[in-house]
């Protein structure tokens, strides 16, 4: 067991460049290695500070402010059990001064929380100690792979979230499907709610009255049983993709949520132990040039090889 630990409470001035950062993500740059929970707890405690008052672990900071940190103490986890900073960082697809690409494996979440300590933002700002600013622009779901967008400045992070809000921003997904899609492209409009399983787990399903949401789909080719689908989000909603394609009877290979659990299982015997989601491009304008920028990550070599598997297997047939 490592100790972190520091003898007595610090003072921090905000830099021009974290205002508008929440406190609860300026403390997990600040104190590399303190789980985010115990942050959470100090804060929500009132032993951390920010002008000489309390706030809230949302609270947005502002340059000039003055952040008291506590002596903090707490017994961290050898690595070997799942941790994440032994586990090598994705493939760089693109970095300048104020983006950063990569090319997220399946299996990798991107931030802490849900019983897992650490997430991709926070491996990577443990190997960038001198970043002065790292942030996630978007997410991916932990076993989907492929274009990440994350800011090094905080106004790249600014104007690509404004680009995300304005629509601008095109996301393509590349996904295999149990059964034959039929017509070449598809416009799916169905409500979206989020709900809370009793084991705390979180689900999305089709429900009148939820959250409008609109993902294009159009067909790549057919393989047997099976068809390649482009999708792109032209809402991004959690498990969007996912739970329109199961809804209309074409469950995402390997989905554990809300695929189909016995097909996954034959699935799983025949090579593929992943979910078959793949964010493949990602279109936007450079947050500082505003040049038109396509990011590109090809399909991972597990999912490339199943599907050559299933053109084999259709050719013999």
């Amino acid at each position: 067991m490592k100790e972190l630990s520091k003898e007595s409470a610090t003072w921090h001035e905000v830099a021009e460049d974290a205002a508008g950062q929440r406190i609860d993500n300026y403390l997990a740059r600040l104190l590399k290695g303190v789980p985010k929970g115990h942050i959470y707890r100090i804060v929500r405690g009132g032993e951390v500070r920010v002008n000489s008052g309390r706030v809230a672990p949302q609270y947005r900071l502002r340059a000039g402010d003055r952040v008291r940190v506590p002596p903090i103490r707490v017994a961290e986890r050898r690595a070997g059990g799942g941790r994440l900073e032994r586990t090598r960082l994705p493939p760089v697809l693109y970095e300048d001064e104020a983006l950063l690409v990569l090319n997220k494996p399946s299996g990798l979440a991107v931030h802490g929380g849900s019983g897992v300590s650490l997430g991709l933002i926070e491996q990577l700002r443990r190997a960038h100690p001198d970043a002065r600013f790292l942030e996630l622009v978007h997410r991916l779901d932990r076993d989907t792979s492929g274009v990440l967008l994350l800011a090094k400045k905080r106004s790249a992070l600014t104007e690509l979230h404004a680009q995300l809000r304005a629509g601008s921003v095109r996301k393509f997904y590349l996904t295999l499907v149990h059964g034959a899609w039929r017509g070449d492209s598809r416009d799916i409009r169905l409500p979206l709610n989020k709900y809370v399983l009793a084991s705390g787990e979180r689900r999305v399903s089709v429900t009148e009255g939820g959250l409008e949401s609109h993902t294009r789909i159009r067909l790549r080719e057919r393989r047997g049983e099976y068809s390649l689908l482009e999708a792109e989000l032209k809402t991004g909603r959690t498990h969007q993709i996912r739970v329109h394609l199961a809804h209309l009877g074409f469950p995402i290979a390997g989905d554990d949520k809300y695929g189909d659990f016995a097909l996954n299982k034959a699935l799983a015997r025949r090579g593929l132990k992943r979910m078959f989601l793949h964010a493949c491009r990602t279109v936007i304008a450079h947050p500082a040039s505003g040049v038109k920028m396509t990011l590109e990550a090809h399909l991972p070599v597990e999912l490339q090889r199943f599907l050559d598997a299933l053109e084999t297997e259709s050719q013999v047939m």
